[in-house]
């Protein structure tokens, strides 16, 4: 088995530094003749880290208070949609999921206030998941919905999470 190295919490100087990889990241892929780019901030992985609050525990302007937690994210949506236009960005999100406890207390107004701010960036999309599956293949019963956030993101909203064909047709 690999050696990991074990994780640690990033520096607030570090933070400038995650923000700037995003941005040429997103310049280079437009350079090699992408149409896009989506922005992850799903599925546990670092962007969400920051701004769930069940795994986000820091006390610095990254930290705490709904607005805080999602700096980070906001931080680099700005980046990104300033380096090549917000109509060739879309981001990813899972206010709902637990994946990896990182789970949230509020997931509602978690994906409330991601959807407001991003309306301010014009970002080409929104894709959540819908809070339909537990683990590969375990769909779940679905008690929250992502209908307030639709009716909240002026721009196209995606879903997806556990559809198979006749559940997509029947979502519609």
């Amino acid at each position: 088995m690999s050696q990991f190295t074990q994780p640690r919490r990033l520096t607030t100087e570090e933070i400038p530094n995650i923000v700037n990889d995003f941005r040429l990241a997103a310049r280079n892929a437009i350079e090699a003749g992408f149409d896009g780019v989506e922005i992850h901030g799903a599925h546990g992985y670092l962007l969400e880290q920051f701004m769930k609050d069940k795994a986000n525990d820091r006390t610095d302007e990254y930290g705490g208070s709904l607005e805080n937690r999602c700096r980070f994210t906001l931080e680099i949506v700005e980046a990104v949609t300033n380096e090549i236009g917000a109509e060739r960005v879309g981001i990813k999100l899972s206010p709902f999921s637990d994946f990896g406890d990182c789970g949230d207390s509020n997931p509602q107004a978690l994906g409330l206030y991601m959807v407001d701010a991003l309306n301010k960036y014009g970002v080409l999309y929104c894709h959540m998941v819908e809070p339909r599956m537990e683990n590969i293949d375990e769909k779940t019963e679905c008690f929250h919905s992502l209908v307030p956030m639709r009716k909240a993101f002026n721009g196209t909203f995606m879903v997806t999470g556990g559809y198979g064909r006749q559940d997509g047709i029947n979502a519609i």
